[in-house]
C-alpha cells in the first residue's frame, strides 16, 4: 500500500498556484511542491489541518491510500 497525495490536482481544479498555496497556508513553499510531487515522507498533522481548512476539503480527499500492484 501506499498514500497519494492529490494536492497537485485539487489546486490545478481550482486554479490556485503552489506559491500561492504556500502564502495562503504558510507552509514553506518547498515543502509544498515536495507533497504536490509526492517526494514527502511525512506530513505533519497542523500542516495536514491547514491544508484541510483552507481547501475546505476532508482529510480522505487530499490523502489516498492505493494497492501498489495495481
Amino acid at each position: 500500500m501506499k498514500i497519494i497525495i492529490k494536492l497537485n490536482s485539487i489546486l490545478e481544479e481550482r486554479g490556485i498556484s503552489r506559491r500561492e498555496f504556500a502564502r495562503m497556508t504558510g507552509i514553506r513553499h518547498p515543502t509544498i511542491n515536495e507533497m504536490c510531487k509526492n517526494q514527502t515522507k511525512r506530513i505533519p498533522l497542523d500542516n495536514l489541518a491547514v491544508i484541510c481548512e483552507i481547501l475546505n476539503v476532508n482529510i480522505q480527499d487530499v490523502l489516498e491510500l492505493v494497492n501498489i500492484d495495481e
